[in-house]
């Protein structure tokens, strides 16, 4: 909403900007994911010290990984930027995407160190440390942002590039933070191959799920971004919004991973299945209510994101496909955060690879071909999430993830 008072310019810089560096960093939510289903297993079997120690090591792993990344994206941000964004309003987007990206890109560490020690605390069934930490980290770049875009407060007017330099402080501040809380645990600090490589092989198959996912995302941001400044702004509002509600509603299905990975752990399978399914209750129950709220909403909603007349006229058709989706996305959402928290990740790199072969991929650039804008990628998302259901509902069905010990 910051950057959107900016315009349609800043705001498309920012989408293909944020696409580059959410590409990057989500590669990596194995260091979430798989660091909740190993750490929860250990803990419902009674090793706490196990659990905290596939912490350590997924944090090593992000700070590994993270100055790696810094340095890719510093020698290769040009060339990026002007592939995702073409040659659309002459190069311009292009430009604002670089300049953004390569001060947003010293946070990718950060980002890692967060997703690692969220993994290891859920795994605990901690969750409120961990949404402490964020809320921080986040609020206080919420604060700084619009000093730093607008000037405020006697800072600089740094414009698009300072929302940039805010993510990097909250998330380094968030970082931080999940860097104490392992200190106050008292476990060996030390790199143990044994549990890298354990972690490794696990994570093979979840990055290869999240390879597909970017896959899909790229292309459709890449897309959008030919069809003009407007479009790529209006796809990059809805975009965002949807990835806020899949936050949202990932709730639960976090809270689905840790418990089910912990009764896993103990054996109590009887109770890993009641989990599952309740967990898939409430949120098919609260992505309705959501798609409801968002719906009497369409008329005012999008206002909140940006005044850009240009914007607003071409949001309507990413809007009603968000709400459309919601509904499917509660299940699918839930039922991911069960197999997940199985440790199911075979299975769910598979589901994710047909899934976005099949609907989304080909969807989003038959839009390019024949020029159905918006309206094709959107439906290229939808029948991506509706694949999705079909896959996961029926290995939900199966039980074949009910498989104890660690």
């Amino acid at each position: 909403a910051v950057v959107g008072r900016l315009g349609a310019l800043s705001l498309a810089g920012l989408a293909i900007g944020g696409l580059i560096l959410t590409t990057l960093s989500s590669q990596m939510t194995f260091l979430s994911y798989g660091t909740t289903a190993r750490s929860a297993r250990f803990y419902g079997a009674g090793n706490r010290q196990a659990a905290v120690a596939e912490g350590v090591q997924a944090t090593w792993l992000a700070l590994g990984v993270g100055t790696a990344v810094i340095l890719g994206v510093q020698a290769f941000a040009v060339p990026l930027a002007s592939v995702l964004a073409g040659d659309a309003d002459g190069g311009e987007i292009a430009d604002a995407a670089t300049a953004w990206v390569r001060i947003a890109i010293f946070g990718a560490p950060a980002i890692l160190v967060s997703a690692a020690g969220n993994g290891w605390m859920r795994g605990v069934q901690d969750t409120v440390r961990p949404l402490h930490y964020v809320v921080v980290g986040f609020g206080f770049s919420a604060v700084l942002c619009p000093l730093l875009v607008y000037g405020w407060l006697g800072m600089p007017r740094l414009e698009l590039p300072g929302s940039a330099v805010a993510n990097v402080v909250g998330q380094w501040l968030a970082a931080l933070l999940f860097f104490r809380a392992l200190l106050v645990e008292k476990v060996s600090l030390g790199v143990q191959p044994a549990v890298l490589r354990a972690q490794i092989v696990m994570g093979r198959d979840l990055i290869l799920r999240t390879m597909a996912f970017q896959a899909c995302f790229v292309s459709a941001g890449a897309v959008a971004a030919r069809f003009g400044a407007a479009a790529v702004a209006a796809h990059q509002v809805v975009l965002q919004l949807w990835n806020f509600l899949a936050l949202v509603l990932d709730s639960l299905a976090i809270a689905a991973q840790s418990l089910v990975g912990a009764a896993l752990g103990a054996g109590q399978l009887g109770h890993a299945k009641s989990v599952a399914w309740r967990v898939t209750i409430f949120s098919t129950l609260a992505s309705s209510v959501l798609a409801i709220v968002f719906a009497v909403g369409a008329s005012v909603f999008p206002a909140v994101f940006t005044d850009d007349r240009s914007v607003l006229d071409a949001i309507g058709v990413p809007w009603w496909f968000m709400v459309a989706q919601l509904p499917v996305a509660g299940i699918v959402f839930a039922l991911d955060g069960v197999l997940l928290g199985a440790g199911d990740a075979k299975f769910m790199r598979n589901a994710t690879l047909i899934s976005a072969l099949a609907g989304f991929l080909p969807l989003i650039w038959l839009s390019l071909a024949f020029d159905w804008g918006l309206l094709g990628i959107w439906a290229g998302l939808s029948t991506f999430m509706v694949l999705r259901l079909v896959f996961v509902g029926w290995r939900a069905f199966s039980g074949r993830w009910l498989i104890p010990g660690t």
